[in-house]
Order: C-alpha cells, then sequence, then structure tokens
C-alpha cells in the first residue's frame, strides 16, 4: 500500500478505527496510523498535506 492509494486507506482506517470520528484527528496523528497499517510500504517523506487532506476525506466518506 502506498500513499497514494486513498480510497484502500481509508477503508483500513474504518475498520481499524470505528470509534474515532475522522473529522477530529490531527494529521499527525493520520501520518502514524497510516504508517503502521499492516501493508503499508511507502515512504514516509512521500507525505505532504494534500496526501492527508486526500485521506481524511475519504475516510470521513467511508465512515458515513
Amino acid at each position: 500500500m502506498k500513499w497514494t492509494d486513498v480510497n484502500e486507506i481509508a477503508i483500513a482506517l474504518t475498520e481499524l478505527h470505528a470509534d474515532i470520528d475522522p473529522r477530529t484527528v490531527r494529521f499527525t496523528d493520520l501520518a502514524r496510523w497510516v504508517q503502521e497499517l499492516e501493508g503499508f510500504d511507502d515512504d514516509p517523506t512521500h507525505c505532504g498535506e494534500k496526501v492527508l487532506e486526500a485521506i481524511q476525506m475519504a475516510w470521513i466518506d467511508e465512515a458515513d
């Protein structure tokens, strides 16, 4: 899984953190949680605010 796998990441986060409202997650926590996902294998420095925003929006859509 790479940073660009936004929908796959959102699904995994929804499953692992079902009790958390994605609207309240700080980007620092989000970046860490993504890097901790099983199967995630990408360079941590290849992530920026736009990528995290896209992941968060996909997670919000998935959670709704």
